[in-house]
């Protein structure tokens, strides 16, 4: 017999039970129930097993709707689960999801690599190509979602670390690995009053770990450009606060001619303006949510980054995120 109970994890599911106090769970018996529960929790997925009638899943967490972030863990028997081409097509969308193995074995695939994930290791894959997750007997595992805008790095870069097995035992995962398994023991604690500043908490460390990958990686390359890119994209964090940060200061600072900066940006895909609006708004929404800056006003939230034109920021904050920033900062 296949039963089910959901309290909420995903966006479209009903209560059902009393969980945990604050705490989402869902509970499945078999593939299908699973694959809806997986679906409405994270994103839209196929899952596979070969053995259906022993399967057994559940999954414990907490979505934080307004940030559009997740940090749910999954206990399950043996299967496997798979983003595809039709699925991303449907989605508009595009999360990061890193995944912490907390026990058992899984293998992930994604971008012509594949990681084979230990208990403490950590991977980083995206919803928006395709990608393929295994495991081949029964597993524990922290997964931790978040926009691509919720990341302070390209996400362009983030393609080049997508599906790298990140030891939990060394270097910066020997601090990150232990905090995140920690709060995946107390995930109660997100449920609480600064459940979304610890989450944010938790982002902030992520970002450190990917971004010391990523120089790792361009050090490994040497690709000259991939390091005067990486470069930048530092300059641009450490000055966002700047308000008179531009493509022109930009370039200056790298001794590069405007255009060249422009042509680096168009090759990965975006323009600097861009990528620096963005980086921006994610920090301003950030700051709304941030209880100890409850009492800031929100045109000084928004002077803090670089926005001194308060009905600007306040149009682009709505086209960005679909409401205004006192909207946004009150619920």
């Amino acid at each position: 017999m296949t039963t089910a109970l959901t309290t909420g994890i995903g966006p479209t599911t009903k209560p059902a039970v009393a969980a945990a106090p604050g705490l989402d769970i869902a509970v499945a018996r078999d593939i299908d129930t699973w694959r809806r529960a997986a679906s409405e929790s994270f994103v839209p997925l196929k899952v596979t097993a070969d053995r259906h009638a022993a399967f057994r899943g559940t999954m414990r967490g907490k979505r934080l709707a307004r940030e559009d972030l997740s940090m749910i863990e999954v206990a399950a028997s043996s299967h496997a689960v798979h983003r595809t081409d039709d699925l991303i097509a449907a989605s508009e969308r595009k999360y990061f999801k890193l995944g912490i193995q907390l026990q058992g074995t899984g293998l992930l695939l994604q971008d012509g690599r594949e990681a084979v994930m230990r208990p403490g290791d950590l991977a980083v894959y995206s919803t928006d190509r395709p990608y393929t997750i295994a495991f081949d007997g029964d597993f524990r595992t922290l997964v931790f979602m978040f926009p691509h805008s919720a990341l302070d790095l390209p996400s362009e870069a983030m393609a080049q670390i997508t599906a790298t097995s990140m030891s939990g035992t060394s270097g910066l995962g020997l601090l990150v690995s232990p905090f995140l398994i920690r709060l995946a023991e107390s995930l109660d604690a997100i449920a609480g009053p600064n459940g979304t500043r610890l989450v944010h908490n938790a982002l902030d460390l992520v970002t450190t770990l990917f971004n010391g990958e990523l120089d790792d990686h361009i050090a490994n390359t040497r690709d000259p450009h991939q390091v005067l890119l990486a470069r930048i994209h530092d300059y641009i964090e450490a000055n966002l606060a700047d308000p008179d940060l531009s493509p022109g200061s930009i370039a200056s600072a790298h001794y590069i001619s405007t255009r060249h900066l422009h042509d680096l940006f168009k090759e990965v895909g975006t323009t600097v303006a861009a990528s620096v609006r963005e980086r921006r708004l994610e920090r301003c929404r950030r700051d709304l949510r941030d209880p100890v800056l409850a009492d800031r006003p929100v045109t000084a939230i928004a002077a803090r980054w670089g926005f001194l034109d308060s009905a600007h920021f306040s149009r682009i904050f709505r086209a960005a995120f679909g409401e205004s920033p006192t909207g946004y900062r009150a619920g």
